[in-house]
């Protein structure tokens, strides 16, 4: 198997968290390699960055509403998305341990969106930024990436991870840091990105809050998502079985089915909890991605 087809074929068999991940870093080097072609021809190919970037300026805006959506996949350096990547992937296994993969797709784009949304308001609100926000862009998937980790925080609010020289940190006190750090943060020289830090936040805690509520804010997107998906799926015969079952589980029969099922995604979590993620065996490990699919 090429290299790429190696690609291609991790990509089909990933989860959600393993499929954002490569969606941003291929437009990183897609971009990175266009801008090195266009310097050997001693054209400017910086632009780009421009022309899919979120400006601040509601005119240009106007003009690029394509922007609102790109820009959370957009990174310029090799550091941003380096620990934008890393911090994905941490906290977006976490959140597929309790969620599922469409959720986390709805959660990244609603988290991106709030994120660009405070960070469009507050410039064009704020006097502070009154010469800044005719040139001001954004890019990253940090405000999506907030959005996971207020969720993640939430959930599982005194879970421990392990940080090098600090040791452990409960996820609430991990949340709250990145919550305060953008906070002060909005009169650095990084002000935009971190108003969409707060932004993304936002947007985490207002998932959690409403599923509380018996109301799950990402299906619309996944209803929106589901109907392009079928736009573009070309049409597969169906072959019946032979003998198709008739028989439909009795309500009794499917409440007491999810019932025994979340029961033991229950127990799971508390060994993941008490014992780390190492120690489950690779039929918890499956059960556990099946209830997040």
């Amino acid at each position: 198997m090429s290299f790429l087809e190696n690609l291609k074929s991790t990509y089909k068999q990933g989860d959600a968290v393993i499929r954002l991940i490569y969606i941003n870093s291929v437009l990183f080097l897609v971009l990175k390699i266009f801008v090195l072609v266009m310097q050997l021809f001693k054209l400017d190919g910086e632009f780009i960055y421009t022309y899919l970037a979120m400006p601040s300026n509601l005119k240009s805006l106007l003009y690029k509403p394509w922007t609102v959506v790109t820009y959370m996949f957009l990174h310029k350096d090799f550091f941003h998305i380096f620990f934008n990547m890393f911090a994905l992937y941490w906290f977006g296994k976490l959140f597929l341990m309790r969620f599922t993969q469409k959720q986390l797709y709805g959660l990244y784009f609603w988290g991106g969106l709030s994120a660009g949304l405070v960070y469009l308001i507050s410039y064009n609100v704020f006097p502070l930024f009154s010469n800044q926000v005719h040139f001001s862009i954004l890019m990253g998937a940090s405000g999506s990436i907030m959005a996971m980790i207020l969720a993640v925080a939430m959930q599982f609010p005194n879970m421990e991870l392990r940080f090098f020289l600090i040791g452990m940190v409960k996820l609430k006190y991990i949340a709250i840091a990145a919550v305060l750090i953008s906070l002060f943060g909005v009169t650095s020289s990084n002000a935009g990105g971190q108003l969409a830090h707060l932004g993304g936040a936002l947007y985490g805690y207002f998932f959690i809050i409403s599923l509380r509520r018996g109301k799950d804010s990402t299906k619309g997107f996944n209803r929106l998502m589901d109907s392009i998906s079928n736009l573009f799926k070309s049409r597969k015969l169906k072959i019946k079985p032979a003998k198709p079952s008739n028989r439909k589980m009795t309500d009794a029969e499917f409440n007491m089915d999810k019932a025994r099922r979340m029961k033991e995604i229950d127990r799971i979590l508390d060994k993941i909890k008490s014992s780390g993620y190492g120690s489950l065996t690779s039929e918890e490990k499956k059960k556990l991605f099946e209830q997040g699919k």
